[in-house]
């Protein structure tokens, strides 16, 4: 599963699902303690394999004037400080070929996003600095051609591969979770389901994603009931504010009952 090579990782012995979970972009020092705290009591209590999440950048928005980061050292620094403050290990996404030695530094897995996982030369660079990568499906690209996009990470040297859907375009405004995906592209690397991106709502009139986060645990329960190994979930103590991808985010406060239920649901399919 990978897990257990990741430095900091808690509760690898547990039969249950990971988890990547924290805000889309990290907006400050202490608004990142602050949702990581939360987080990591709350995985501690359920015994769930915790990666907190937090992009340094973002470099694929829809205006010129969308957030895109408070620096990149800045934003790198503090992933860096949440690790050492919660003994947790850290998850951010790279746009080009340059993030990835500079990110690795910082952090321990590094997450190609959807719009770039056919970027050979970013998926080559990740996988060379020796950390898991994190490969998002293509809203574009079916399950079954995942494996190459796998297999690019394999022909640069390392097995420390994983996939993670994040829905795919129905339409020109909503997207939509192919669950028959999930056992197909487990074929290739362990497979997390992307739960909040998975249900915006791109290419609005305004320049800015919308999102239908009222779905968030019906997704999270089919993905969980199909045996996906782990889950991603945004989450913010105030989406409404979040300087990205409010719309779709998860609040903090329903964090715990969600992962509650989910458990409890993974512990039934494994007793079956």
């Amino acid at each position: 599963m990978i897990l257990s090579e990741i430095p900091n990782i808690k509760h690898t012995n547990e039969n249950n699902f990971f988890l990547l979970a924290g805000p889309c972009a990290i907006e400050g020092e202490e608004m990142a303690l602050r949702i990581a705290e939360k987080i990591v009591s709350i995985t501690d209590k359920l015994k769930i394999p915790f990666i907190f999440k937090g992009s340094f950048k973002k470099a694929n928005r829809s205006r010129i004037d969308s957030f895109t980061g408070i620096g990149d050292e800045k934003a790198l620094k503090i992933l860096r400080k949440v690790s050492e403050t919660f003994g947790v290990p850290t998850v951010t996404d790279i746009h080009e070929v340059s993030d990835a030695q500079k990110a690795a530094e910082y952090v321990d897995v590094l997450q190609i996003p959807a719009f770039l996982v056919r970027q050979t030369d970013l998926v080559v660079a990740a996988a060379e600095t020796g950390k898991v990568v994190n490969l998002k499906k293509g809203q574009f690209m079916s399950p079954a051609s995942m494996k190459h996009a796998v297999q690019k990470v394999l022909d640069a040297g390392s097995n420390k591969a994983w996939i993670t859907d994040r829905g795919t375009m129905f339409g020109y405004q909503d997207m939509i979770v192919d669950f028959r995906g999930i056992p197909e592209m487990r074929k290739f690397a362990p497979t997390i389901l992307d739960v909040t991106h998975s249900l915006q709502q791109p290419n609005q009139t305004a320049g800015i994603t919308g999102g239908r986060p009222d779905m968030i645990e019906t997704i999270a329960r089919a993905g969980i009931v199909n045996n996906v190994d782990g889950l991603f979930i945004e989450t913010h103590f105030d989406p409404a504010n979040a300087k990205s991808d409010g719309a779709n985010m998860l609040h903090l406060d329903n964090l715990e009952s969600l992962l509650s239920n989910l458990v409890a649901i993974r512990k039934t399919i494994n007793s079956l």
